[in-house]
């Protein structure tokens, strides 16, 4: 089995290279960033200068960004007119952004219909995505993942079945891919441990999605019981799911080139990434060894 990519979330505060030297300070294999700012739709132009150095740090580093992920101002569900466009055109941007950044996947969140029902919230997110594809450049080779979640309020996403249901009815299916964020799912009701529950729900999304749509897993402990619907995360193997789920995540080898990234809270130091980030590969089962011949 290869070798686990570990990483984390890191600010892109300074410009998008910083993400890179961040990364490499917290010991990540590779990372996820926001492609602008995550918390206002504008979104300031991509400077030459940045792009170079980014690119420039990459190659020295070895240390990639396996996903960007959209901002949190997104509603593509939305039965609000003037939100659903604005989401939409802020979408399309971001994959165009990821394009230029050669960032082959980008994190949303499926939203939320904020009472205008499920049915409905999921045909509308089927509907944007369908939207944002026929005015994206056939240049684009981005995947738009879709993240698991934990259901709070009116939120979509936190069964299988809905995702399952939105890349149903998008027509340019070869693009679309799922994010699997454990603290969510764990919160949705979906348990990590024991084993046979691990492999009840590992089994469970390859049944409903297909194994082969998860691009990223975003491994977050949960602050929060099982089925609690509440999205809090947690330090690996400090909450509910604990470190015999996360022991069976990174030692399953059927996910074992998909790239693991933290969202855990961190101060400016990353001294948490880089502890949360030891505890993930200490469990890590190393093969035994045969002893030769004679020894």
């Amino acid at each position: 089995m290869p070798e686990p990519l570990f990483g984390a979330h890191m600010s892109i505060a300074g410009g998008m290279h910083k993400a890179i030297l961040r990364g490499q300070k917290a010991t990540c294999d590779t990372i996820q960033v926001f492609d602008k700012s995550n918390n206002q739709w504008r979104a300031a132009p991509l400077r030459r200068d940045d792009l170079d150095r980014y690119f420039e740090l990459i190659e020295t580093t070895g240390i990639t960004a396996a996903t960007a992920h959209s901002s949190y101002l997104i509603n593509i569900a939305s039965p609000d007119p003037a939100l659903f466009e604005r989401s939409l055109a802020s979408l399309l941007e971001e994959m165009n952004r990821c394009q230029v950044l050669h960032i082959p996947n980008l994190v949303l969140h499926p939203g939320s219909h904020v009472g205008s029902g499920e049915i409905t919230g999921l045909r509308r997110v089927a509907e944007a995505i369908n939207t944002m594809f026929d005015r994206l450049s056939p240049a684009n080779q981005v995947t738009l993942l879709l993240e698991t979640t934990s259901g709070q309020g009116t939120n979509l996403g936190y069964r299988f079945e809905h995702l399952a249901e939105i890349i149903g009815m998008v027509e340019n299916t070869e693009r679309m891919g799922v994010c699997l964020d454990t603290c969510h799912v764990f919160s949705a009701g979906y348990a990590l441990a024991p084993l046979s529950e691990y492999r009840s729900t590992i089994s469970q999304f390859d049944a409903v999605i297909g194994l082969e749509r998860l691009r990223v897993i975003h491994v977050n402990d949960s602050k929060k019981p099982l089925g609690s619907r509440r999205d809090r995360h947690e330090h690996i193997g400090k909450g509910y799911i604990g470190l015999e789920g996360f022991r069976h995540l990174v030692n399953d080898p059927t996910l074992a080139e998909i790239p693991r990234i933290l969202e855990t809270p961190k101060g400016p130091e990353l001294l948490e990434d880089i502890e949360n980030l030891a505890v993930l590969r200490s469990l890590v089962r190393k093969p035994h060894r045969r002893k030769k011949t004679g020894q």
